[in-house]
């Protein structure tokens, strides 16, 4: 496709030569043809060369007309393809600046704890409780949140953590459950045995 855009600006320009130089003396110069204030905005009057270091306007030159418009048709072309090739970097350039930037996000489930966090380079966006029971604490008060953890007032069974993160710079994201510590169970206490109580005499 960019070939084919730079092809077709040159031989545009090839034909647009070849039907001048049908309708011109071979031996007309680029400043005579140029002279005339119909052709003056043409490409051929308005293309600089560098001649001895310098910047010359091809219609102050005495080049032949023909050798100009080969010379016009030449330069095109290599501008149409820079161009071309330009535009295909930046295409590149913004689409892994897209992907790049582009955003992932994991859930961690986590149980049997007070506090929840993310994996390294996540941050964590959100903490609900989806999970509980009377002897974890039953439903409890989420105490604290921000980008690194959420903290629970007590320990509760089950949290989920949502953590997000930009690709380029975390791991690939992966669901996982995260179990914590067992809580240790209370023992009952021995009931205590009340004393025995001594007969009082009751006097007649």
């Amino acid at each position: 496709m960019k070939l084919g855009k730079v092809l077709s600006g040159g031989l545009l320009l090839a034909a647009l030569s070849v039907s001048a130089c049908m309708n011109v003396p071979n031996d007309m110069t680029v400043a005579e043809y140029c002279a005339n204030p119909k052709k003056a905005n043409e490409n051929v009057c308005r293309l600089k060369v560098e001649i001895d270091g310098q910047s010359t306007a091809l219609a102050d030159t005495n080049m032949r007309l023909a050798d100009a418009f080969k010379l016009t048709a030449d330069a095109q072309a290599t501008a149409d393809a820079a161009k071309a090739d330009a535009a295909a970097a930046m295409s590149a350039a913004q689409e892994a600046l897209a992907k790049d930037n582009s955003m992932v996000c994991e859930t961690r489930t986590i149980q049997k704890t007070n506090i929840g966090t993310c994996r390294e380079g996540y941050t964590l966006t959100s903490c609900t409780q989806t999970r509980y029971t009377t002897r974890a604490g039953g439903p409890s008060i989420l105490r604290e949140i921000n980008d690194e953890q959420c903290r629970f007032n007590d320990r509760v069974l089950e949290m989920q953590v949502r953590c997000c993160g930009t690709a380029s710079a975390v791991p690939q994201p992966a669901d996982e459950l995260v179990e914590g510590e067992e809580a240790a169970p209370v023992e009952a206490s021995a009931p205590v045995e009340a004393p025995e109580e001594t007969p009082v005499p009751v006097s007649p």
